[in-house]
């Protein structure tokens, strides 16, 4: 079915059928009601590819998803599903490109084969070579997360700093003195992931603020990781009574680590951090922390590029989340007190 066979049963031209389905001119009300008619009576949907090239447009956007793990952590799906949920409220469609490695011809092709209206980046390092590309060529973009630099950019991100800042704070209140950072793998750390390094900062001067004494490790994203790394914390420093983190996929490890060493939460030993919500209410006892909006920040990632997209002059905007911290189950006085 094409816009021909419209035409003709509707008794009108084809031009002003295609008035009718781009708005681009006025047509008699009689007349559209007519040709919709017809429409609706053939269930005619426009050529996506034909209207993208009247428009201008792909209606699609670029979701590039992390380049340093084997896998999608929950955390970083959920970004994923909330993206793909906002893209389609807006009826567009959404291209996933990874990025790193052996897939940087992936990202290259987003960039300059005129596939996307716009991109959305995810898992981003201080200093990111995608986003320096993007830069460059142009083409609308909102990063989830933020480089060193992030001004003239439009981007979401979670005030890591502050929130493991605010976590070592509610555990120095509660007695605790001596505190372990539990981060994200090595890889991403030395790769110069931004939450990783923001983690750390905010508990570097936190624990100094309080007068604590401070570990901080990395640990794979994977509960086995997490297992090893808190079984290996415990022996080198059995001193430790609370962990801060933010590997909300190593927690079910950290839990088992726990609980084979005889400790329990929050008797013998307080975990706090940041992850999103069913995580931190899937630990045991449930787990006080920051929790994740992962769907809000993937819909307003949305919202900031189709706004980008729209009006290319408009200033670059961002939203930094600080939520509150929930207190649950899994911390309390430190031991002794």
């Amino acid at each position: 079915m094409n816009i021909g066979e419209i035409a003709r049963r509707a008794g009108v031209s084809r031009s002003t059928v295609s008035y009718v389905l781009s708005g681009k001119r006025a047509v008699s009300e009689a007349t559209r009601q007519r040709i919709q008619a017809v429409i609706d009576e053939l269930n005619y949907r426009p050529n996506a590819s034909a209207r993208a090239l009247k428009e201008g447009r792909t209606r699609t956007l670029g979701l590039v998803i992390p380049p340093a793990s084997k896998w999608l952590t929950d955390m970083q799906l959920g970004f994923v599903a909330s993206v793909v949920e906002a893209a389609a409220r807006a009826d567009l469609d959404v291209l996933l490109s990874p990025s790193g490695g052996d897939h940087d011809r992936s990202f290259e092709r987003i960039v300059t084969g005129r596939r996307v209206d716009g991109v959305i980046l995810m898992e981003i390092r201080l200093e990111d070579d995608r986003v320096t590309r993007l830069r460059h060529c142009g083409l609308p973009f909102v990063t989830i997360g933020r480089t060193a630099e992030p001004d003239g950019m439009c981007w979401v991100d979670v005030d890591f700093t502050g929130l493991v800042a605010r976590c070592v704070h509610h555990l120095a209140d509660l007695g605790h003195r001596h505190i372990a950072l539990v981060n994200r793998s090595a890889e991403l750390v030395a790769s110069g992931y931004g939450p990783g390094h923001r983690a750390l900062a905010g508990f570097t001067t936190a624990v100094a603020d309080r007068g604590l004494t401070g570990v901080d490790v990395c640990c794979g994203d994977d509960p086995p990781a997490g297992q090893a790394c808190v079984e290996e914390l415990l022996a080198n420093h059995p001193e430790i009574t609370a962990i801060v983190t933010i590997n909300e996929a190593a927690l079910p490890g950290v839990q088992r680590a726990l609980a084979d060493a005889g400790l329990v939460v929050p008797r013998d030993f307080s975990v706090t951090g940041v992850a999103a919500r069913h995580w931190a209410e899937e630990f045991r006892p449930a787990l006080t922390a920051a929790d994740l909006p992962t769907h809000q920040m993937g819909a307003e990632a949305v919202s900031l590029l189709l706004d980008s997209i729209a009006t290319p002059d408009k200033p670059p905007r961002h939203r930094l989340y600080s939520p509150p911290i929930s207190l649950r189950d899994s911390t309390g006085p430190v031991p002794g007190r």
